[in-house]
């Protein structure tokens, strides 16, 4: 985490985070709104944008006052799941949803369910998000994750966004949804199962202070990070025979994940904990040697 020494060092790298988090949604919105339903003459995405950032402020005031953050993942599940049905019941102002629509929405109910409830009862087994720590002290700095949260809903949204929001008749399902629905489920299936083996070898006693290496983390040191990439590439698919002009920049979606995951925020900062954790011992150097990061070797090393 960045370091901030006083109260005028918090305002100022909060002001650029809210900044750039507005410049970025102002940038999608105008990119891909145009061809969205219209609600009191605003477009149906920056509806959603706002919604985005709304909840998340609105959450940010109890939880600053309170200085914690055990319900952080709740409230982004929440704000996955209200953009889900207002998008739902924007689109449904122009034409019923589509078959593609109610599809992709469940996904994203299903996904978000899932994973905020297991990072939910996580925070609370551990008491805290050691990522938390020296944020929470001040409200103002505290603003920082709760804007970032807002520009990661938007943006991982983004795709299921435009597809609902869309004005006018849906093409036919075809064989790119086809593709995109299986590649969500492999995604899924891997997330889940990934997180399931890690809840499992924590729980147990002997393996306390030790890191995993069976099941899938075997074959990937972040196999759940794998599986979220591949699921928000599934749902991109979606896009494909749909958008049109500047609507296939909603595909920014995986490729925001992918480098948030790999560059910013998810393997960076673990692997940099691991490091300093089991960095002098030789069966971690070992399995971090022949275990990639996050693709797995057609051939494993033994």
């Amino acid at each position: 985490m960045i370091a901030m020494d006083s109260p005028r060092q918090d305002l100022r790298l909060t002001s650029i985070v809210v900044a750039v988090t507005f410049i970025i949604i102002f940038l999608m919105v105008s990119a891909v709104g145009n061809d969205s339903v219209t609600l009191n003459g605003y477009s149906a995405v920056l509806y959603c944008a706002a919604m985005c950032v709304g909840i998340q402020w609105a959450a940010w005031i109890p939880a600053s006052i309170m200085k914690t953050e055990r319900f952080y993942d709740l409230i982004g599940c929440l704000t996955f799941l209200t953009v889900v049905g207002f998008s739902l019941w924007a689109g449904s102002q122009s034409e019923s949803p589509s078959l593609r629509e109610l599809i992709v929405s469940l996904l994203v109910v299903i996904w978000s369910l899932r994973l905020s409830s297991f990072l939910f009862l996580r925070i609370h087994r551990s008491g805290k998000d050691g990522r938390f720590d020296e944020l929470k002290t001040s409200p103002i700095r505290f603003l920082v994750p709760w804007t970032l949260q807002a520009l990661w809903v938007f943006l991982t949204m983004i795709v299921v966004i435009v597809i609902n929001s869309q004005a006018g008749s849906a093409p036919e399902l075809g064989i790119w949804d086809g593709v995109g629905l299986s590649v969500w489920i492999i995604g899924f299936g891997i997330e889940s199962i990934a997180d399931n083996q890690k809840t499992v070898f924590n729980a147990e006693s002997s393996n306390q202070g030790k890191w995993i290496d069976s099941g899938l983390w075997a074959y990937s040191r972040h196999p759940n990070y794998l599986g979220e990439i591949l699921l928000w590439t599934g749902i991109g698919f979606f896009g494909i025979s749909c958008f049109t002009g500047l609507e296939r920049f909603a595909w920014i979606s995986p490729v925001f994940i992918y480098l948030l995951l790999t560059k910013v925020s998810g393997i960076p900062i673990l692997d940099k904990r691991a490091l300093e954790k089991w960095g002098d011992d030789p069966e971690y150097q070992k399995y971090r040697d022949n275990t990639p990061a996050l693709f797995p070797r057609l051939n494993k090393k033994s």
